[in-house]
């Protein structure tokens, strides 16, 4: 039962993320960062049985964690590049 709420509130969860990333805003970044976490992890928890039965239908997570791992290493230097990119932004606002 978890599982399905959490899949289904990826209907809300994704598009979410692609509103603040497209935005670029920070708070987007890590949200992105924290659903693929929840993510590869659900649906390697939804499909470990198939470990037992057959090994080798576990390949179909394979792009999905690689997604995930992609992912996860672009959290951290795309937040640093747009809090680079904002306190730039900030600076150079004429004052009024």
């Amino acid at each position: 039962m978890p599982l399905q709420v959490f899949f289904v509130s990826l209907v809300v969860l994704d598009p979410l993320v692609i509103v603040l990333v497209g935005l670029v805003r920070r708070d987007g970044i890590w949200l992105a960062g924290a659903v693929m976490v929840l993510d590869v992890c659900g649906n390697w928890w939804g499909n470990w049985h198939w470990f037992h039965d057959d090994p080798s239908k576990l390949l179909v997570l394979v792009p999905l964690t690689l997604f995930g791992m992609f992912v996860l290493l672009s959290v951290v230097p795309l937040h640093r590049a747009v809090a680079e990119t904002a306190g730039r932004s900030e600076m150079s606002l004429p004052s009024a």
